[in-house]
């Protein structure tokens, strides 16, 4: 299965249409066995996801191949490689794993500064080890891609990808990691949930792109298709694209998930609804207050 269960709600109160905040140590256990019976295979976390790491290390992961990040080096770190190490065996420690599948950078952009090469060579390092079987990136913007395939061996690269934010395909770089063996995890199928929200509930601080929001929701009514599952089935539609992340902070939402890819998938044409403005589609830059 491409769906691949993000847990940042495991340790944090994440998303804008999250109504239900960091989600109970019992609810925990519950979706990771929905998960586990549903044949997804792919957690993904990190060290700045609060406490997720040790959320899933209590429940008990070895069974899926566990994706997490690098948290954002403090400036008076002097031997990078040294504090690299130590992160890499801290988020082991916290998951109770010998080895995760992948270890990313949260802040590429690291790897372009006076403290690259030591990062870089931390990286590698720890996959030559055994403790990491795939190192990448986590991006924001494909060109961020290009800063950094000169100066590490990449495996893996993590995404956005949905109807408003297609740049990770639209670039061709999709097209590239995939012809280059490097596997490509989209993440924000939902926008951070805001793909979601009904008509006459979307948040104040996106009504100017009201006519944007209206052809989605027109769309919706048209096809008589939930946001839901237009959402992940346009995420999924994607051969270059290895796993979908979706974050769940409910069992009864991964099961209605899993239910909606067992149904046939949505028959139409996408609506054009794409969109470079990235004080859309990069929530780190959304104004809600």
């Amino acid at each position: 299965m491409k769906l691949a269960l993000g847990t940042a709600q495991f340790g944090l109160n994440y998303g804008i249409a999250n109504s239900a905040g960091q989600i109970s140590a019992t609810e925990a256990v519950a979706i990771i066995e929905l998960a586990k019976a549903s044949r997804i295979d792919t957690l993904d976390t990190a060290a700045a996801y609060g406490e997720s790491e040790v959320s899933l290390g209590k429940v008990g992961v070895s069974e899926f191949k566990v994706v997490t990040k690098l948290p954002p080096m403090p400036p008076e770190v002097d031997k990078a490689d040294v504090w690299v190490r130590k992160q890499i065996e801290a988020s082991l420690e916290r998951l109770r794993l010998r080895s995760v599948y992948g270890y990313l950078l949260h802040r590429p952009e690291e790897l372009a500064g006076r403290r690259g090469d030591a990062v870089a060579s931390a990286l590698q390092e720890a996959r030559q080890d055994g403790l990491v079987s795939r190192i990448g990136i986590s991006i924001y913007d494909p060109e961020q891609i290009d800063l950094v395939s000169h100066r590490l061996d990449i495996g893996l690269v993590q995404a956005p990808l949905n109807l408003l934010d297609r740049r990770i395909v639209d670039s061709g770089k999709a097209k590239q990691l995939f012809e280059r063996g490097i596997e490509l995890h989209t993440r924000s199928a939902f926008l951070q949930g805001l793909l979601l929200f009904e008509r006459d509930a979307l948040p104040p601080a996106f009504k100017r792109w009201s006519a944007l929001f209206d052809r989605w929701y027109d769309w919706l009514d048209a096809e008589q298709v939930a946001a839901t599952k237009a959402s992940l089935d346009f995420a999924c539609s994607f051969s270059e694209v290895h796993r979908v992340v979706v974050g769940i902070d409910a069992q009864r939402q991964l099961s209605m998930l899993v239910a909606g890819l067992t149904k046939p998938g949505v028959n139409a044409a996408w609506p054009d609804l794409q969109t470079t403005d990235v004080d859309l589609i990069n929530p780190a830059r959304w104004k809600l207050t």
